[in-house]
């Protein structure tokens, strides 16, 4: 036990003498005021070493580096195109569009989102939302009663702006084609030759160039074309969009999605406002044609109305004229229950023809069990 108390005693005068060291060292550097001094000098060795260290660095990676900020360069100076899109619904859409929505996001490397909008704020609100997320075009989705779904293109900045009906859609994951494409590949726009022949057309033809065509050098984007954009125009003015995979350089095609259908309603001067350029004179709105169904179908239901009553009016007359009796036109002539009773030479002659018939009818009856006799006999 003394060797240990011995030892204890040794350390505890060791740690008085360096804690004594210390505040001596503390104290000339508060008479001398070199305490800022001793800091910098500090920092300026730890920054030597952090910069040889990423010298060293920069000597291994440095080629590497190099090459991927000269290529970065390079497209940042060839992306001259800067457009955006912004692509968002309006609040209570249903699955189907939402869906569009992100299909049409994930094909457009060039698109940004946003929340849902609500309807009931104007939609001049969209230009400055645009505005805040440095987008130049807006594709907007608003859905009404959750059964009909229109699509707005616009320019923000000077206009002009579109709206369409759109009908028979279906999304990627509805469809489950066969067809696949890079993400974020560039699409090769295909155009009918309808698009040129009128005014409004090729209006709406460089609209959809400008919206939905891939900017060449996005930072997003791919530089390869493996897929096609394909906008038909049918005769009765609806423009049908479907996407195509290009399989092999044979020029194959082989669908993806999503599909739908576009029926162009008004073309307006600015971005969600200003004066009507074009308004299409065939287009019926939903709402007139499921009014016109509801007319159908109640004079459906009122001719079924009209015809029940005919027939019930028909059958009530037919049972009271059978009900009803009527004299007879011919008279007593021919009345045989009311006849006189006979005398005299005519009852004789009456009473012998019964007696006849009597008879042959006893005889039939005879003839009939004789032949049953026989029949068991044999």
């Amino acid at each position: 036990m003394g060797k240990f108390a011995k030892l204890k005693s040794k350390l505890a005068a060791q740690v008085e003498e360096e804690e004594k060291i210390e505040r001596e060292f503390e104290k000339k550097i508060t008479e001398t005021g070199y305490e800022a001094r001793f800091k910098d000098d500090e920092d300026d060795e730890d920054l030597e070493t952090t910069s040889e260290e990423d010298s060293d660095n920069e000597e291994e990676h440095g080629g590497k580096n190099g090459e991927a900020k000269a290529d970065e360069k390079k497209r940042a100076e060839s992306w001259t195109n800067r457009e955006r899109v912004l692509i968002l619904c309006s609040r209570g859409t249903d699955v189907r569009t939402r869906h569009l929505a992100n299909d049409l996001k994930s094909l457009m490397p060039h698109s940004k989102g946003d929340s849902k909008f609500d309807r009931q704020k104007t939609l001049t609100v969209l230009n400055e939302i645009a505005e805040m997320k440095n987008c130049t075009k807006v594709m907007y989705f608003e859905s009404r009663k959750k059964k009909d779904t229109y699509m707005w293109l616009s320019n923000v900045k000077n206009g002009p702006s579109m709206k369409f009906l759109v009908h028979n859609v279906h999304t990627m994951m509805e469809l489950k084609l066969s067809g696949n494409c890079l993400k974020a590949s560039r699409p090769i726009l295909s155009f009918n030759g309808a698009f040129d022949e009128k005014p409004e057309f090729a209006l709406i033809k460089q609209a959809l160039v400008q919206t939905l065509g891939t900017p060449q050098h996005h930072p997003r984007s791919q530089p390869f074309y493996d897929h096609v954009f394909m906008f038909s125009l049918t005769p009765d003015k609806r423009i049908w969009f479907r996407n195509f995979q290009v399989v092999d350089e044979s020029l194959q095609l082989q669908e993806i999605g999503p599909r739908f259908v576009l029926e162009l309603i008004r073309i307006f001067d600015g971005s969600f406002e200003g004066a009507v350029l074009y308004d299409n004179p065939d287009y019926v709105s939903p709402n007139q044609k499921r009014a016109e169904l509801r007319k159908m179908k109640k004079s459906e239901h009122l001719t079924r109305v009209i015809n029940r009553k005919a027939y019930n009016e028909k059958t009530k007359f037919l049972n009271e004229a059978v009900e009803q009796t009527y004299e007879d036109p011919i008279g007593e002539v021919f009345d045989t229950e009311n006849l006189p009773k006979l005398e005299g030479k005519a009852a004789k002659i009456v009473q012998k023809i019964d007696k006849k018939r009597k008879k042959k009818v006893k005889a039939g009856k005879m003839n009939a069990k004789k032949a049953r006799i026989d029949a068991s006999r044999e």
